[in-house]
């Protein structure tokens, strides 16, 4: 088989009901290199074009049955690479014409003139080249921007990151603490139904929530004892300042922004910093306020001890409805007594914990 017959750029389709001007067209286009095939209708055409792939069709616009119009939908619907030209007669322009805003490449009246042929062929087969030269340039660009948003994020999480890692250093507490308040507000989103990138930001936003602490001063959120008035008041600053620190970062997550400044409010309205109440609080801070307490509940502090897991969830339970979102906490029940999160080697009482979990669950 030669390069003509393997490249489709150099085959073509003759379509025309005429045998004596189909034949003249197809020796013409054969003389110019082409590997040429004939349809005497609409229909044979499509025919050999589920045969054989082709670069142009030349059809005339006249046949019975299937016309040249109704080819050309076909072509374009199902083969949108092949250059179509339409082949009238010069008082039918006007529909040759309707035929390239229906997205034929040229068109030629008849009795045509050799010359014409070959200038409007070699026209539409460079218009067709460049169409699909700009597709792949596009579809090429398009990669590269997913590929350049990728990095991007990629970037952005590396440098919240090195925020959570400055944390640390302040506060050793804070990311055992923050990583599980992710895991489990994760848990929980999943457990209500949430779409997957909603609880991705969730996770993200429960790996963050406490990011404002870096702004508290040492002695206080290193203290070893119960908190003054005053030093309570100043470490409850973190929300704020943690949403001040994230929003020119992440002014295009909301979820995230929400919980990092949402989490220490409380369904009675009486929690901070803005005195929301009930559904005005939003979802993901409602959920994270959840993760937040019970982790918070069970951890060892230098000036108290933890709880443990039955106390734990028994006070979760307790502070339904004021302090947090009853919803969430029946959620939550039900992620411990499914075991759908690791609670760790933290303390006695796991399979306990899981049953009264189970129990409220049932309960709610």
């Amino acid at each position: 088989m030669t390069h003509a017959e393997l490249d489709p750029t150099h085959r073509c389709l003759v379509v025309d009901d005429e045998p004596r001007l189909r034949q003249a067209l197809v020796r013409l286009m054969q003389g110019e290199g082409f590997t040429c095939f004939e349809a005497g209708s609409g229909q044979q055409a499509l025919e050999v074009l589920e045969r054989e792939p082709v670069a142009l069709v030349l059809s005339d616009m006249r046949m019975p049955g299937m016309d040249g119009a109704a080819l050309l939908r076909e072509v374009r619907a199902r083969y949108p690479d092949i250059a179509m030209v339409m082949i009238t007669a010069v008082a039918e322009v006007d529909v040759a014409v309707a035929c390239l805003s229906a997205g034929a490449m040229d068109y030629l009246t008849k009795p045509f003139v050799f010359e014409e042929v070959r200038a409007r062929v070699a026209q539409a087969l460079e218009k067709r080249r460049l169409l699909r030269e700009n597709r792949d340039y596009q579809e090429r660009l398009e990669e590269r921007v997913r590929a350049q948003a990728r990095r991007i994020e990629e970037l952005f999480l590396a440098g919240v990151q090195s925020l959570a890692e400055a944390l640390e250093l302040k506060d050793p507490y804070t990311r055992g603490h923050s990583i599980r308040v992710s895991q489990y507000g994760g848990a929980i989103a999943r457990m209500l139904g949430m779409e997957a990138d909603v609880v991705r930001n969730i996770e993200l936003g429960g790996h963050l929530h406490d990011i404002g602490k870096i702004g508290v001063r040492e002695d206080v959120l290193n203290k070893a004892g119960p908190l003054t008035r005053e030093e309570y008041e100043h470490i409850m600053t973190h929300p704020v300042l943690g949403w001040r620190i994230l929003k020119p970062l992440l002014d295009d997550n909301p979820v995230v922004l929400n919980i990092v400044r949402s989490h220490h409010e409380r369904m009675d309205g009486m929690g901070v910093p803005d005195g929301l109440a009930g559904e005005a609080i939003p979802r993901e801070a409602r959920i994270i306020a959840v993760a937040d307490s019970f982790d918070a509940m069970m951890s060892q502090r230098p000036y108290r001890r933890g709880l443990s897991y039955a106390d734990t969830l028994a006070e979760l339970r307790r502070s339904s409805g004021t302090q947090l979102d009853p919803e969430v906490v029946a959620a939550f029940l039900e992620v411990v007594a499914s075991g759908a999160i690791d609670l760790g080697e933290r303390g006695s009482g796991v399979a306990a914990a899981r049953a009264l979990g189970a129990a409220h669950a049932e309960e709610t």
